[in-house]
């Protein structure tokens, strides 16, 4: 049965005294059972020290952490019922692929027929029943990350632990591994916790994303919520690709028939109480208008086969527009925008942090 994990006050210092670094600076986060939990962020966000305070490769500075509703501050990885699943694989390179799912069952000394039997369960399961003789270095980068899951599953644990395990494959492996890696918590219902920096994987991948920097967590919620309501410009920018367009200026009428006024040019738009702010936009929520009154220069065109984004320089910086395949735009061409007004994302001005939406209103739609 799935178990719950629950992280309370979890703050971690590296160093004493004044030469003290602080990692991670009080976390909390309840992960529900069968739950798959995102942790995104960039290098040195704190992600993967949080990562193994969960395992028990590191102790917190402070805090609270519960693996089906027992406490495991103090307690070796060993006891906690985990199973892990490293970026470089971590395979026992003289054991064959079958010895190598099988470690952790014979070390608690499950007999030998029941073993076996839970080898080949996990094998079908992991489409590798074909490779089971074999040893890591006759493998793939693929079929060696399937043998890691494949180990990490054989234990039938309390809690799946993935610290970047597609960080080592190729853009194409990456994306038939990450299928794979959803099948396999769909299958097993296991609680995971999964690390990555690459969040095309975190909106893929999540049942729910918990966004972090410089050891805070920014943001935790569905995929859904973190790309259309993010919580500052910070998520806005962080998540989503290509990234959030932002545009500061001031409100120069608020309400449904609002004006929004910036550096070269001007939204009859829904706007929010306040005198100045910025406007976050999705790449498909500006639209290319030969009629626009806000113009800007095209500096870059790429088509991806379904879609064309186009690179539009302008007073307020570059904005990023996705368009239709078939788009005709040149780089050099002088283009107008309009945006929807529906998908708007207002953000303070100077903090960055989300304009809080009021209730029963239509203006902040997105």
């Amino acid at each position: 049965m799935a178990s719950p994990l629950h992280i309370k006050g979890i703050r971690k210092a590296f160093g004493k005294g004044d030469k003290a670094v602080e990692v991670l600076k009080r976390i909390d986060i309840d992960v529900a059972p069968g739950e798959f939990l995102i942790l995104v962020g960039p290098s040195g966000c704190g992600k993967s020290t949080l990562l193994n305070i969960i395992a028990g490769l590191e102790e917190p500075t402070e805090g609270e952490l519960h693996i089906g509703g027992k406490n495991v501050i103090g307690m070796p990885p060993a006891q906690r019922d985990i199973a892990m699943v490293f970026q470089s694989y971590a395979l026992y390179p003289t054991m064959s692929v079958a010895d190598n799912i099988g470690f952790a069952l014979e070390m608690r000394k499950v007999p030998k027929a029941e073993r076996e039997k839970r080898i080949q369960e996990v094998a079908a399961i992991l489409q590798i029943q074909h490779l089971l003789d074999r040893r890591p270095a006759q493998l793939s980068g693929g079929q060696r990350q399937r043998v890691a899951m494949g180990r990490a599953l054989a234990r039938d644990p309390q809690l799946f632990l993935f610290d970047e395990p597609l960080s080592n494959l190729d853009a194409k492996l990456r994306v038939e591994m990450r299928a794979e890696i959803k099948r396999l918590h769909q299958h097993s219902g296991i609680t995971t916790v999964y690390v990555t920096h690459d969040q095309i994987e975190a909106m893929t991948l999540g049942s729910r994303i918990a966004v972090m920097k410089d050891g805070i967590l920014q943001q935790i919620g569905t995929p859904d919520q973190i790309y259309r309501r993010p919580a500052n410009t910070y998520v806005g920018g962080f998540i989503g690709s290509p990234t959030m367009n932002f545009i500061n200026g001031r409100v120069e009428r608020a309400g449904e028939g609002g004006r929004f006024v910036f550096e070269g040019g001007a939204l009859d738009i829904p706007c929010p109480e306040g005198p100045e702010a910025t406007l976050g936009q999705r790449p498909e929520h500006i639209h290319l208008n030969a009629d626009a009154s806000w113009r800007g220069e095209v500096v870059l065109v790429e088509p991806t086969g379904a879609d064309t984004y186009v690179v539009v320089k302008t007073a307020v910086g570059l904005i990023t527009v996705r368009e239709a395949a078939n788009t005709k735009v040149a780089v050099g061409d002088n283009v107008g925008m309009t945006v929807s007004g529906r998908h708007n994302n207002w953000f303070d001005k100077t903090t960055g942090a989300r304009i809080t939406e009021m209730d029963s209103s239509s203006l902040f739609v997105g």
